[in-house]
């Protein structure tokens, strides 16, 4: 990665007085394997290279990127992002990243074996996948897809402020879709594995999922309306932290778009719920040594025992704030200028597992899968009211599946609701960790 840290430390060195320029290289491959019905329905094998340069002059900012690494490409890149500072609009609080003195983490999140894994080695893990599925239960009608993914990433960013920064990691997953059924019935359910290099896959887990996921849906009806405690699947937690995550962005309190607003040092949950974003964390599948913008990665305490206790924030919103970033810059790659979000949110888990969870709640709902959640959850007021399916729980074990149904609350009341969270803690795919987490007085709408 050297050569890609030169680059950015040259392009950061042509800074003009009175201005500030930041450069970030990125370098990645990716490849992606669909089966289906045996055969390959589509391979991907992908490179780029390029980078994203940031000029602050005069209270404005300037951004351009290039897909191309030749000097000339970059030097036309930088005029251009000089360019687009001349029209911006001013900002006091503008300016880049400078070193704050945090400590780096020492992590490892490359395997040069992924490298080494040729293609026909990722489409025979399709296909084993797909055949696994397939044998797992006789109600299995069709695998509606057996996929592979990978990605190898590399990158470096450095300022005229003097920030000098590389990370690279590597990932790769399976996955598999399945389509149950009985009589005139279907029903879908899927399966995955992630890991940094294939050595980490369990495709005995993945494809045991996909049919268990579709299989014990079979037969479900609506049930009738009721207000009852709600189990949710690590899934569906990770869905509902990376909802936490947009609410304790510095730069969405900051605008008003957040329940938590004007909440720090409140208490906002159960007093023994704790929500952490911790990129340090080699596990976390969003782990990270540096942030976008080339600070420190750090542990951010957001709730404490219940407590709120502060948000994330990147160097923008921490000047807008009057605090100081929390390392949470982020940014999809050299085509983008940073923002601010999570990286590695999760909550801390419990000392029960989800079947002793559910002895412990009784009766209830086990959800296993939601929908809507872009329409049915508002971020400011906190209203929560998503499509859902899964299995009733009756005298602490699984009874009928049920679907078509809506589960609803606020995310204030859910956080005070909680009245367990899992063991189970899995990281998965994204910025949020997944954990069983049951919430008392839901409302289900049914039949």
């Amino acid at each position: 990665m050297s050569e890609l840290l030169d680059l950015a430390t040259r392009v950061a060195g042509w800074a003009r007085g009175g201005e500030q320029v930041e450069a970030f290289v990125g370098r990645r491959s990716d490849t992606d394997v669909v089966i289906y019905g045996g055969e390959i329905e589509s391979l991907s094998s992908a490179t780029s290279a390029g980078v994203g340069i940031r000029v602050i002059a005069d209270g404005r900012q300037g951004f351009a990127y290039a897909g191309s690494l030749d000097m000339s490409v970059v030097s036309e890149t930088l005029a251009e992002a000089r360019d687009n500072a001349a029209f911006g609009t001013v900002d006091e609080y503008l300016g880049l990243a400078v070193p704050d003195g945090v400590p780096v983490a020492d992590l490892d999140l490359w395997r040069d074996d992924l490298a080494a894994f040729g293609t026909q080695a990722k489409i025979d893990l399709a296909l084993d996948l797909e055949r696994r599925v397939w044998a797992g239960d006789a109600r299995i009608r069709s695998v509606e897809s057996a996929n592979y993914g990978d990605g190898a990433s590399e990158s470096a960013v450095a300022t005229s402020t003097g920030i000098a920064a590389t990370t690279r990691r590597t990932g790769c997953h399976v996955s598999a879709y399945a389509l149950a059924g009985e009589g005139d019935e279907t029903q879908t359910g899927g399966g995955y594995s992630v890991g940094r290099s294939p050595a980490d896959l369990d495709m005995e887990e993945a494809a045991a999922d996909a049919v268990e996921r579709s299989t014990r849906l079979l037969g479900a009806r609506k049930p009738p309306s009721a207000r009852l405690t709600v189990v949710l699947d690590n899934r569906i937690t990770t869905t509902l932290l990376s909802i936490l995550a947009g609410t304790l962005n510095g730069e969405s309190v900051l605008k008003g778009r957040s329940l938590f607003a004007n909440r720090v040092a409140e208490a906002v949950a159960v007093d023994f719920l704790s929500l952490v974003d911790d990129p340090t964390n080699p596990d976390a599948y969003g782990a990270s040594a540096y942030d976008a913008e080339g600070l420190a990665c750090r542990r951010n305490v957001l709730i404490r025992d219940g407590v709120l206790h502060g948000f994330v924030y990147d160097t923008h919103a921490g000047r807008l704030a009057g605090v100081a970033s929390t390392g949470s810059a982020v940014r999809g790659g050299f085509k983008s200028a940073p923002g601010v979000g999570c990286r590695a949110l999760s909550l801390t888990p419990g000392t029960e597992s989800q079947e002793e969870i559910m002895k412990r709640v009784g009766d209830g709902l086990l959800v296993q899968g939601i929908s809507g959640v872009h329409s049915g959850v508002n971020p400011v007021s906190g209203d929560f009211s998503v499509g859902a399916e899964g299995l009733m729980i009756r005298d602490g074990e699984l009874a009928e599946p049920v679907r078509e149904i809506t589960v609803a609350s606020t995310i204030q009341r859910m956080l005070r609701d909680v009245v367990a969270v899992g063991n189970d803690l899995e990281w998965l795919p994204g910025s949020a960790a997944g954990v069983t987490l049951a919430i008392a007085d839901m409302s289900m709408s049914g039949a």
